[in-house]
């Protein structure tokens, strides 16, 4: 039986869905300051968060709030405007490929699909100068994707010297960040994939904080030993840091609770509005919880 391939756009499993509504909440904490309902507290030696537990009063939306952000940028994939892939530069690809080479020392990656020349091109250079290239991806859709049309990037790579461990589970590598110098932490919904960054709606988060790129090197080397998923040991007691006075919580889903003791608590302490958007959503716990603060008179809306 032939196995199914990807198409370039994946579904996003519910506890990876977690990961990413904590990524725009922690963007609504660098722009205005305050946290969702005040719901994270530093964490010592257990993973234990104070969340609320009664669902917050609706209040009347703030209005906008000018901000800057010196440790951290996002980007939005643009279909519309940038959609050709002979013309990089100018898109999300083209600011990877800058990050790739300012890298000095090390460049780590865990991402789960890889089809990009200019990407991989870069990452040669990168190696070529003596920086450490390293990258874990999943099985199907990446190594064994690799020998299928448009693909042969990751073949590339190991040509140059740059190792590639896959996970060799029947479930999936799903991650999607790249550590730059163990300062740099580049992570989002974005896979690297001409169809991702070209034709499809996706975003990117870059937090520039040694703290932050050092929770991510953690769960990298775990990998690279070949620790996936459930097999992989939760460090959320390590994963809080606070970045130019701005609280920072990194969840790695399956071996991190990140629905149940992070996603739904956050929801419940919304003061006036919830936004998402999502490729998938199956989460029944989590649609009750919005279905609850839209009934308490917040504005709930999704795509």
């Amino acid at each position: 039986m032939a196995k199914r391939r990807s198409s370039g756009k994946t579904s996003i499993p519910a506890a990876i869905l977690g990961v990413l509504v904590l990524i725009v909440l922690g963007i609504f904490y660098a722009l205005t300051g305050k946290a969702p309902g005040d719901v994270f507290t530093p964490v010592t030696e257990t993973p234990t968060f104070s969340f609320p537990t009664e669902p917050s009063p609706i209040v009347t939306a703030p209005t906008a709030v000018e901000a800057s952000g010196s440790w951290w940028e996002v980007y939005f994939t643009d279909p519309v405007h940038r959609n050709d892939p002979a013309n990089w530069q100018d898109s999300v690809e083209g600011h990877l490929v800058d990050k790739i080479n300012s890298a000095q020392s090390s460049i780590h990656i865990a991402a789960f699909e890889f089809d990009l020349t200019p990407v991989a091109e870069a990452l040669i250079a990168a190696r070529q100068r003596g920086v450490d290239v390293r990258w874990v991806t999943d099985n199907e859709h990446g190594i064994e994707a690799d020998t299928e049309p448009g693909h042969g990037q990751f073949k590339l790579l190991q040509d140059a010297g740059i190792e590639v461990h896959p996970d060799d589970r029947a479930a999936l590598m799903h991650n999607k960040f790249w550590i730059f110098d163990g300062q740099t932490v580049w992570t989002g919904s974005t896979n690297i994939t001409v169809s991702a960054m070209f034709t499809q709606d996706n975003n990117v988060l870059v937090l520039h904080s040694p703290e932050v790129a050092a929770m991510y090197e953690r769960e990298f080397e775990e990998m690279w030993a070949g620790q996936f998923g459930p097999s992989s040991p939760s460090q959320l007691n390590q994963q809080v840091s606070s970045v130019n006075g701005s609280q920072v919580v990194v969840v790695f889903t399956p071996e991190d609770p990140a629905l149940e003791n992070a996603i739904i608590p956050i929801v419940k302490s919304a003061n006036h509005s919830i936004r998402f958007l999502t490729f998938s959503f199956t989460d029944y716990p989590l649609a009750d919880a919005m279905s609850q603060r839209l009934q308490a008179g917040a504005d709930v809306k999704g795509v």
